[in-house]
């Protein structure tokens, strides 16, 4: 156990100290990190940080006392909406990350279902295998039954999802793209299916959504997945990914107030008078707002392009490397996420050697490979990588090791 030091410290001197803290993390300024951190370059950085720090203080809960940051939110979300297909009465919020922004689109679809729907008793929620674990953590919180599905080619199978469909199901789910492999499930299927069916069709676009409009601006084949399906009733999609904004931020979005309006908390019966907040948290930091307006307003339509064209060489480098080399792609990703295996070497003892050369990234365990999560950092070191691969690979070809396990955080 630490204790509170009695005497402060200088600045410089704790300053100092925590330079010394983060010797030993990741290299990820100079591409070592493919998860975790999206890194779109020093200037982006510094843009990220000087807007935080002018807000560090100002609090999101007050909207009348900063109605700045209450523009500045309106602003973020509009920028969001324009590039979902949202016209025509879609509405959002901002909020600290994508669990937060996945609870408030399930605590949504419950109080609708309860309120709109008269359901009572044991309520379910239909995704497929490859959606977020957040969903979980959101039907833990609510005390909602989990159905997941199993997969079709890897992507949602709306036939399977259909059939754990029931009258108690209050949403069902599709991805934009999962995170396992970074394919966008068929959200047009699943969108006929929750029009047919009367339930909330939630896309979790936390990894897309922020990427997905450009790479199609930039004649990439991204198929319909957004409010431009009619059957989709809410989104989520992270600020703080390929939006490249400062941690944390995320956008939840609705396609109608009515919608929404199930979201919001409201308490009145309290001495200090009514309280009410959009999301789950009270205190918003103001600085997270201002950053990802700032970013937003710094990059603009052709930043974002000029940043994900970047990220799509990158991806087609490394696949393509990846398959010279024997590995075999998991599907056919058209983002920033890809996903590879093979069978004659244990994916997770290369994983381990990459990690030996400061490679920081992830896996996938359904089959067994490896996972990137991309920024416009990797053009750079793409043929460095790939060096590092056939290196690893070779190394645990030799000495068989078999790690126990891959994990993503934790």
């Amino acid at each position: 156990m630490t204790i509170l030091p009695t005497k402060g410290a200088p600045w410089a001197e704790v300053s100092a100290r925590m330079d010394q803290m983060g010797q030993g993390d990741v290299k990820w300024r100079d591409g070592k990190a493919a998860v975790y951190v999206f890194n779109a370059g020093p200037e982006i950085e510094q843009v990220q940080k000087e807007a935080y720090a002018k807000f560090a203080s100002e609090n999101g809960l007050g909207p009348a006392a900063f109605p700045s940051l209450k523009q500045m939110e309106a602003e973020v979300v509009g920028f969001g909406l324009g590039l979902l297909h949202g016209a025509g009465g879609c509405v959002g919020n901002m909020t600290s990350g994508g669990t937060d922004s996945i609870l408030m689109a399930v605590k949504a679809a419950r109080d609708h279902a309860r309120k709109v729907r008269g359901l009572t008793g044991t309520l379910n929620l239909v995704l497929p295998r490859s959606a977020h674990p957040a969903f979980d953590k959101a039907c833990a919180v609510m005390e909602i039954e989990v159905r997941r599905t199993p997969l079709a080619d890897l992507l949602a199978d709306p036939v399977a999802m259909e059939a754990a469909i029931d009258g108690q199901t209050i949403m069902m789910v599709g991805s934009a793209p999962c995170f396992p492999y970074g394919l966008i499930d068929p959200i047009e299927a699943l969108g006929a299916l929750a029009e047919r069916r009367g339930v909330w069709l939630h896309v979790d676009a936390c990894v897309g959504g922020y990427i997905a409009p450009f790479v199609r601006m930039n004649g990439g084949d991204v198929p319909p997945f957004d409010f431009e399906v009619a059957g989709v009733w809410s989104m989520s999609a992270d600020l703080h990914k390929y939006g490249y904004c400062a941690k944390g931020a995320s956008t939840v979005f609705f396609r109608s107030e009515a919608l929404r309006a199930h979201m919001i908390f409201e308490v009145g019966d309290w001495p200090a008078g009514k309280m009410v907040t959009p999301t789950l948290a009270g205190t918003r930091p103001g600085g997270a707002i201002a950053a990802a307006w700032a970013v937003m307003n710094v990059l603009g339509v052709d930043g974002y392009r000029a940043k994900h064209a970047e990220v799509t060489e990158a991806r087609q480098t490394i696949g393509e490397g990846t398959q010279a080399q024997g590995w075999r792609l998991l599907g056919d990703p058209q983002l920033g996420i890809l996903a590879f295996t093979r069978e004659d070497v244990n994916p997770f003892a290369v994983l381990k050697h990459l990690y030996g050369r400061g490679w920081v990234t992830s896996a996938v365990t359904e089959p067994a490979g490896l996972h990137l999560m991309l920024s416009p950092v990797h053009k750079g070191v793409a043929d460095t990588y790939l060096a590092d691969l056939a290196w690893a690979t070779q190394a645990a070809r030799d000495d068989g090791a078999r790690p126990a396990e891959a994990r993503y955080g934790g």
